[in-house]
């Protein structure tokens, strides 16, 4: 059953990019779908590309085996949008083409900005795919653990290949259609399960609370224990704090930080507002996402609660299957097969926006712009330089995803936030809001944004640290040494350290006027989207 559903949402999926291949003809269809989606289809797009398998599996897990800090996990990602809403999707939409470099390059030079835009587009791109193809492994190899020669890494080569397959040929109409799929199916998926969880209670708010308040279960030295899992604390409170060397609440607000600000930064976010025809269906877009993300990371809260109190942490594998196999208690095998085949849709979704929004940036900013000094390139050869760089993404991202296969999906995700709210939200900020912001200070920004959160999360204790002889071989930190920077995700330092950058940047290097005479003309643009049409569709 699991496979026949897992080979259905595969064949409709291929068949969608069968469809979206006689679409794509020219640089326009291929990279922003002709500019034809809608409001609210981009809106089910961007929350399918933002509902990954890190929200689906990894902070499942966490409320499942954390209680209420796993559900604070999520807040960022709850409220985020309201930083893209307010600040990125209208200048963005307004005045780019293509990539978030081609807002930063309206007045600043182009080759030095779209050099470095395209370095930290591909970086936060892989961190983000990674997270997701561990997630498929994990699924995929777990679901179908009866075929021997299913592997966490044949699983994960499979996805990857599946990715390729969907970018290379349906571009990003298929991608966008692929989303929106998955987007109804994880929705449907969610609030059935959240759904049956209740009917264990009786649908009685104060029975399910009261029986999360006082769960009883076996921890890791078999000892049994009743706790009360809305304490908080368990993840990133003191106790825990001096067992880990590294949660706390410093790093909670660390690690929000960089979700509510990362969002905007996140490269294949930022690509979906290119795919519609104004800066007004941009924004309605975005509403349309804030509401179905919302009602998602709500109802998290009864996938996680209902794990652990109807499953018990002790019984689940890992975190990553603490709804799956909540779905097999609940529902049997038919809906666990239901269940499974959405999280593969979900990861499928997701690793395809990101290999395009990649792959995209490398085509339009690096070799377009970069390598060939832009001077224009024909159509035709700039889309296929961007298929021949999802396949170089794709195989790159599949080594990473093996090699880093045991650590947890939402834990990654976190660290592609802070590189991406390090990196891409100070220029993009600075550059729609401040006139003297020239090119120096956006490069600085990008580089030192980029280079210092993951120096600092190489020497966190996500990486570093001393590991017992109890802990598998398999789950050892990468250096066994001691951390030298305490919080396990550097937002909170490394955000301010590329506004910082990008500021001194600009300050202590020569002014620009023609990037300070053309402000006036890019903020109209930006904010009214006089102009905007002509020079995005010609």
């Amino acid at each position: 059953m699991t496979i026949a559903m897992f080979l259905a949402f595969v064949v409709a999926t291929l068949g969608i990019t069968v469809w979206s291949a006689r679409k794509n003809t020219g640089s326009s269809a291929y990279f922003a779908a002709g500019r034809s989606i809608t409001g609210w289809q981009n809106g089910l797009a961007v929350a399918g590309d933002y509902m990954s398998a890190a929200s689906f599996l990894g902070i499942s897990g966490m409320i499942a085996f954390f209680g209420y800090d796993g559900f604070m996990y999520s807040v960022g990602f709850l409220v985020a949008y309201l930083t893209v809403l307010f600040i990125v999707a209208e200048p963005l939409r307004n005045a780019g083409k293509y990539t978030m470099a081609d807002l930063l390059a309206y007045r600043l030079k182009a080759r030095p900005v779209r050099a470095a835009a395209s370095l930290s587009t591909l970086t936060v791109s892989t961190f983000y795919m990674v997270a997701q193809m561990i997630g498929a492994g994990v699924l995929v190899s777990t679901l179908l653990k009866d075929y021997s020669w299913i592997t966490p890494n044949s699983a994960i080569a499979g996805v990857g290949v599946l990715m390729i397959v969907y970018v290379v040929f349906g571009g990003m109409h298929g991608t966008t259609w692929v989303q929106i799929i998955k987007a109804i199916l994880l929705m449907t998926a969610t609030f059935v399960l959240s759904f049956l969880v209740m009917k264990q209670f009786d649908f009685s708010f104060a029975k399910f609370f009261d029986a999360i308040a006082h769960l009883t279960y076996t921890d890791a030295k078999g000892n049994e224990v009743t706790r009360n899992f809305l304490d908080p604390g368990w993840k990133f409170g003191a106790e825990a704090t001096a067992k880990t060397g590294g949660w706390g609440p410093l790093d909670l607000f660390s690690l929000g930080l960089a979700l509510v600000l990362g969002t905007a930064g996140l490269p294949h976010v930022l690509v979906r507002f290119y795919t519609v025809p104004d800066a007004k269906t941009a924004r309605v877009s975005v509403v349309w996402a804030m509401v179905i993300i919302g009602i998602f990371y709500i109802l998290t809260t009864f996938l996680g609660f209902g794990a652990a109190t109807l499953l018990k942490p002790h019984n689940i594998a890992n975190e990553n299957m603490a709804a799956p196999e909540l779905s097999h208690f609940l529902g049997g095998d038919i809906f666990f097969a239901f269940i499974s085949a959405v999280a593969f849709a979900t990861i499928l979704a997701v690793v395809a926006g990101l290999t395009i929004s990649a792959s995209t940036s490398f085509a339009h900013d690096f070799y377009t712009n970069v390598i060939n000094h832009g001077k224009e390139v024909p159509q035709e050869k700039e889309v296929r330089i961007a298929r021949i760089a999802a396949f170089f993404v794709g195989a790159i991202s599949i080594i990473l995803a093996i090699v880093f296969q045991n650590i947890n999906v939402a834990f990654l995700v976190g660290l592609a936030f802070a590189v991406a709210a390090s990196a891409n939200l100070p220029v993009i900020v600075l550059s729609v809001f401040w006139k003297r912001f020239n090119t120096v200070g956006a490069v600085t920004g990008l580089l030192v944004g980029l280079a210092g959160s993951i120096l600092l999360i190489v020497l966190s204790p996500s990486v570093m640290g001393i590991d017992g002889p109890e802990v598998a071989a398999s789950k050892r930190r990468l250096i066994q040494a001691a951390a030298i920077f305490p919080l396990t995700n550097p937002g909170i330092v490394s955000i301010p350290l590329g506004f910082l950058a990008a500021i001194l940047g600009t300050l202590f290097s020569k002014r620009e006027p023609e990037s300070e005479a053309k402000f006036a003309e890019f903020s109209v643009r930006a904010h009214t989207g006089l102009g905007a049409e002509k020079a995005t569709d010609h």
